[in-house]
């Protein structure tokens, strides 16, 4: 599968103290999918310990 690439904009991302890059929900939801990369602001629930999404 071929992925786009998905302009990063302002608010799609912050710096953290360490100095890395921190995609925000906005950023998620932009790029459409989960990852499974259990990152700190995913939109989709994904628990990247039980490799499962959360249902609401």
């Amino acid at each position: 599968m071929i992925k786009k690439q998905i302009p990063v904009e302002e608010g799609d991302y912050y710096l953290t103290p360490e100095g890395y890059r921190c995609f925000t929900e906005q950023y998620h939801l932009k790029r459409g999918y989960c990852c499974k990369s259990g990152c700190r602001h995913c939109p989709y629930g994904y628990d990247k310990k039980s490799d499962s999404f959360k249902t609401k």
